[in-house]
Protein backbone atom coordinates (compact mmCIF):
# COMPACT_ATOMS: atom_id res chain seq x y z
CA UNK A 1 0.00 0.00 0.00
CA UNK A 2 1.60 3.38 -0.60
CA UNK A 3 2.03 6.25 1.43
CA UNK A 4 -0.59 8.72 -0.13
CA UNK A 5 -3.72 5.31 0.33
CA UNK A 6 -2.47 4.88 3.80
CA UNK A 7 -3.18 8.55 4.57
CA UNK A 8 -6.72 7.87 2.90
CA UNK A 9 -7.32 4.62 4.77
CA UNK A 10 -6.30 6.76 8.26
CA UNK A 11 -8.75 9.41 6.99
CA UNK A 12 -11.71 7.03 6.26
CA UNK A 13 -11.29 5.08 9.34
CA UNK A 14 -11.18 7.98 11.31
CA UNK A 15 -14.28 10.00 9.80
CA UNK A 16 -16.12 6.63 9.74
CA UNK A 17 -15.35 5.69 13.33
CA UNK A 18 -15.86 9.18 14.88
CA UNK A 19 -19.14 10.23 13.10
CA UNK A 20 -22.56 9.47 15.13
CA UNK A 21 -24.20 6.12 14.28
CA UNK A 22 -25.68 3.31 16.29
CA UNK A 23 -21.84 2.40 18.02
CA UNK A 24 -21.62 5.99 19.38
CA UNK A 25 -25.08 6.78 20.07
CA UNK A 26 -25.41 3.51 22.54
CA UNK A 27 -21.45 4.34 23.80
CA UNK A 28 -22.88 8.50 24.15
CA UNK A 29 -26.15 6.77 26.22
CA UNK A 30 -23.75 3.94 28.21
CA UNK A 31 -21.28 6.93 29.09
CA UNK A 32 -24.26 8.59 30.96
CA UNK A 33 -26.20 5.41 32.17
CA UNK A 34 -22.91 4.21 33.56
CA UNK A 35 -20.03 6.01 33.48
CA UNK A 36 -16.32 5.49 31.48
CA UNK A 37 -15.31 3.03 33.23
CA UNK A 38 -17.84 0.45 32.88
CA UNK A 39 -18.17 1.21 29.58
CA UNK A 40 -15.13 0.22 28.86
CA UNK A 41 -15.73 -3.44 28.13
CA UNK A 42 -18.23 -2.18 25.15
CA UNK A 43 -15.40 -0.10 23.88
CA UNK A 44 -12.80 -2.72 23.47
CA UNK A 45 -15.84 -5.36 21.74
CA UNK A 46 -16.17 -2.65 19.15
CA UNK A 47 -13.07 -1.74 17.86
CA UNK A 48 -12.01 -5.62 18.56
CA UNK A 49 -15.07 -6.85 16.99
CA UNK A 50 -14.91 -4.50 14.16
CA UNK A 51 -11.64 -5.15 13.29
CA UNK A 52 -12.59 -8.73 13.07
CA UNK A 53 -15.69 -7.54 10.67
CA UNK A 54 -13.45 -6.14 8.51
CA UNK A 55 -10.75 -9.14 8.26
CA UNK A 56 -13.26 -11.67 7.56
CA UNK A 57 -15.15 -9.30 4.75
CA UNK A 58 -12.02 -9.11 3.21
CA UNK A 59 -11.47 -12.83 3.13
CA UNK A 60 -14.57 -13.13 1.44
CA UNK A 61 -17.77 -13.07 3.33
CA UNK A 62 -19.54 -10.19 2.18
CA UNK A 63 -19.55 -12.00 -1.23
CA UNK A 64 -20.84 -15.20 -0.06
CA UNK A 65 -23.60 -13.45 1.92
CA UNK A 66 -24.63 -11.20 -1.27
CA UNK A 67 -24.25 -14.27 -3.33
CA UNK A 68 -27.45 -15.79 -1.47
CA UNK A 69 -30.06 -13.46 -1.42
CA UNK A 70 -32.05 -14.80 2.28
CA UNK A 71 -28.86 -14.61 4.63
CA UNK A 72 -28.67 -11.38 3.29
CA UNK A 73 -32.70 -10.49 3.97
CA UNK A 74 -32.41 -12.40 7.30
CA UNK A 75 -29.22 -10.10 8.49
CA UNK A 76 -31.35 -7.04 7.38
CA UNK A 77 -34.37 -8.36 9.48
CA UNK A 78 -31.80 -9.84 12.56
CA UNK A 79 -30.37 -6.05 12.10
CA UNK A 80 -33.33 -4.03 12.47
CA UNK A 81 -35.55 -6.22 15.09
CA UNK A 82 -32.47 -5.91 17.56
CA UNK A 83 -31.50 -1.85 17.07
CA UNK A 84 -35.45 -1.15 17.76
CA UNK A 85 -35.50 -3.95 20.72
CA UNK A 86 -31.87 -1.85 21.92
CA UNK A 87 -33.52 1.60 21.26
CA UNK A 88 -36.34 0.50 23.05
CA UNK A 89 -34.23 -0.37 25.88
CA UNK A 90 -31.94 2.83 25.62
CA UNK A 91 -35.37 5.16 25.94
CA UNK A 92 -35.85 3.18 28.96
CA UNK A 93 -33.24 3.23 30.84
CA UNK A 94 -32.81 4.45 34.06
CA UNK A 95 -31.30 7.25 35.78
CA UNK A 96 -27.11 6.56 36.62
CA UNK A 97 -27.19 5.85 40.33
CA UNK A 98 -30.24 3.56 39.78
CA UNK A 99 -28.59 1.91 36.57
CA UNK A 100 -25.44 0.56 39.11
CA UNK A 101 -27.91 -1.12 40.85
CA UNK A 102 -30.17 -3.21 38.03
CA UNK A 103 -28.59 -2.90 34.39
CA UNK A 104 -25.82 -3.30 32.86
CA UNK A 105 -23.49 -1.85 30.08
CA UNK A 106 -22.66 -4.22 27.04
CA UNK A 107 -20.18 -6.88 27.50
CA UNK A 108 -17.32 -6.89 25.39
CA UNK A 109 -18.84 -9.99 23.69
CA UNK A 110 -22.15 -8.65 23.14
CA UNK A 111 -20.09 -5.15 21.50
CA UNK A 112 -18.49 -7.34 19.35
CA UNK A 113 -21.19 -9.35 18.24
CA UNK A 114 -23.54 -6.18 17.81
CA UNK A 115 -21.21 -5.11 14.71
CA UNK A 116 -22.92 -8.04 12.91
CA UNK A 117 -25.89 -6.65 12.94
CA UNK A 118 -24.97 -2.32 12.68
CA UNK A 119 -25.92 -1.57 9.13
CA UNK A 120 -23.06 1.33 9.80
CA UNK A 121 -20.38 -1.89 11.04
CA UNK A 122 -21.00 -3.14 7.62
CA UNK A 123 -21.22 -0.10 4.86
CA UNK A 124 -17.35 0.88 6.87
CA UNK A 125 -15.90 -2.77 6.37
CA UNK A 126 -17.44 -3.24 2.80
CA UNK A 127 -16.41 0.39 1.95
CA UNK A 128 -12.80 -0.35 3.32
CA UNK A 129 -11.80 -3.79 1.71
CA UNK A 130 -13.86 -2.70 -1.77
CA UNK A 131 -11.49 0.87 -1.42
CA UNK A 132 -8.28 -0.18 0.11
CA UNK A 133 -7.84 -3.35 -0.73
CA UNK A 134 -7.80 -4.32 -4.35
CA UNK A 135 -7.49 -7.83 -5.66
CA UNK A 136 -8.00 -9.58 -1.63
CA UNK A 137 -4.58 -9.16 -0.62
CA UNK A 138 -4.37 -10.57 2.29
CA UNK A 139 -2.06 -8.21 3.54
CA UNK A 140 -3.64 -5.48 2.81
CA UNK A 141 -6.60 -6.80 4.66
CA UNK A 142 -4.83 -7.90 7.74
CA UNK A 143 -3.70 -4.25 7.38
CA UNK A 144 -7.18 -2.60 7.02
CA UNK A 145 -8.46 -4.36 9.96
CA UNK A 146 -5.79 -3.07 12.24
CA UNK A 147 -5.77 0.17 11.24
CA UNK A 148 -9.37 0.17 12.02
CA UNK A 149 -9.09 -1.13 15.40
CA UNK A 150 -6.26 1.12 16.05
CA UNK A 151 -8.19 4.41 14.77
CA UNK A 152 -11.98 3.19 16.70
CA UNK A 153 -10.35 2.55 19.97
CA UNK A 154 -9.89 6.64 20.34
CA UNK A 155 -12.97 7.72 18.09
CA UNK A 156 -15.45 5.26 20.10
CA UNK A 157 -14.35 6.36 23.52
CA UNK A 158 -14.52 9.63 23.00
CA UNK A 159 -18.57 9.59 22.80
CA UNK A 160 -18.25 7.19 26.15
CA UNK A 161 -16.57 10.02 27.42
CA UNK A 162 -19.20 12.76 26.33
CA UNK A 163 -21.67 10.62 27.85
CA UNK A 164 -19.78 10.85 31.41
CA UNK A 165 -19.39 14.48 31.33
CA UNK A 166 -22.76 14.74 30.69
CA UNK A 167 -23.99 12.63 33.53
CA UNK A 168 -24.09 15.72 36.17
CA UNK A 169 -26.26 17.25 33.86
CA UNK A 170 -28.46 14.68 33.28
CA UNK A 171 -28.89 13.54 36.95
CA UNK A 172 -32.18 15.53 36.76
CA UNK A 173 -34.59 12.98 35.61
CA UNK A 174 -36.52 14.87 33.05
CA UNK A 175 -33.51 15.47 31.42
CA UNK A 176 -32.10 12.09 31.05
CA UNK A 177 -35.45 11.01 29.83
CA UNK A 178 -35.35 13.19 27.01
CA UNK A 179 -31.97 12.31 26.72
CA UNK A 180 -32.26 8.76 26.53
CA UNK A 181 -35.62 8.93 24.35
CA UNK A 182 -33.50 11.18 21.86
CA UNK A 183 -30.98 8.22 21.87
CA UNK A 184 -33.23 5.66 21.07
CA UNK A 185 -34.78 8.31 18.48
CA UNK A 186 -31.64 8.58 16.80
CA UNK A 187 -30.94 4.78 17.05
CA UNK A 188 -33.98 3.92 15.23
CA UNK A 189 -33.01 6.82 12.77
CA UNK A 190 -29.54 5.22 12.04
CA UNK A 191 -31.79 2.10 10.45
CA UNK A 192 -33.24 4.31 7.48
CA UNK A 193 -30.34 3.57 4.74
CA UNK A 194 -30.61 -0.21 6.24
CA UNK A 195 -34.56 -0.27 5.36
CA UNK A 196 -34.40 1.43 1.95
CA UNK A 197 -31.30 -1.33 0.44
Amino acid sequence: MTYNLFLALLGFAFVTSVTPGPNNMMLLASGVNFGFTRTVPHILGIALGHALMVGLVGLGLAGALTSFPPAMLALKAASVAYMLWLAWKIAHASAPSAAKAGAQPFSFLQAAAFQWVNPKAWAMALGAVSAYVPGGDLHGVALVAAVFCVVNLPSVSLWAAMGEAARLWLAQPQRLRVFNWTMAALLVASLVPVLKL
